[in-house]
């Protein structure tokens, strides 16, 4: 393993619902080393995109310290951590979040263009990513004329679009049919395989199997899993 990526120090999310308050995450210490591929389990509502999302900065703890290559995200303002997540977070939601008023070609391109890239090398790349993923012939298609599997390919396509050394990955295959999600893991695999660091939140046991670090999201803590 080579240097550390992510570092999480007495990590603790409370939720205020109604009158009460809901600790999600307690006292959450995480770590993930450069080229490593971190899979995290736990049951429906246990804080598993809790924690990607204060991984990648969209959300904060409420203690606790969170460093993203040597950065204390929780010291950051908000157009800091816009232009840092574009720059070295590619995310992949559960619910893809495409845009829905811009092509694939446009959706693909929208981190490029936040980071004001040149058109040729935006347009180039935009290009490059259509190939790989095979979304070729949806270039000019919305969001909404394509298939599950193609908006979740659009949606990876997005993330790597600045070739992010960081990947958030929310279940992967949880929306998908078994080929649509064996075509996903391949993608996984071929993105770990390339050195591509990330942290992943699964159910699937196949992604499991490819995994370097197993973790189970359990009472607001991480426990690391054999195997």
């Amino acid at each position: 393993m080579g240097k550390t990526v992510v570092r999480a120090f007495d990590l603790c999310k409370v939720f205020q619902v109604g009158g009460e308050k809901v600790e999600v995450l307690r006292n959450l210490e995480l770590d993930v080393g450069e080229g490593e591929l971190a899979v995290v389990s736990g049951s429906s509502g246990s804080g598993k995109t809790t924690l990607l999302n204060i991984v990648g900065g969209i959300d904060r703890p409420t203690s606790g310290k969170i460093y993203v290559f040597d950065n204390d995200l929780t010291e950051k303002d908000e157009d800091w951590l816009a232009d840092f997540r574009c720059s070295n977070v590619g995310f992949v939601f559960q619910a893809y979040n495409l845009i829905f008023t811009l092509t694939v070609a446009e959706n693909i391109a929208f981190p490029m263009e936040w980071l004001r890239k040149p058109a040729d090398e935006t347009e180039k790349r935009v290009e490059d990513l259509l190939r790989d993923m095979k979304l070729e012939s949806r270039a000019n298609h919305f969001p909404s004329q394509l298939s599950g599997g193609e908006q979740q390919r659009v949606a990876f396509a997005r993330a790597l679009a600045n070739d992010p050394p960081l990947l958030l990955i929310d279940e992967p295959t949880g929306n998908l049919d078994a080929k649509t999600s064996q075509n996903t893991i391949r993608l996984i695999q071929r993105l770990a395989d390339n050195g591509k660091t990330m942290v992943l939140a699964t159910h699937d046991e196949r992604i499991f199997k490819i995994s370097d670090k197993r973790l189970s999201l359990e009472d607001g803590k991480l426990v690391k899993l054999d195997g």
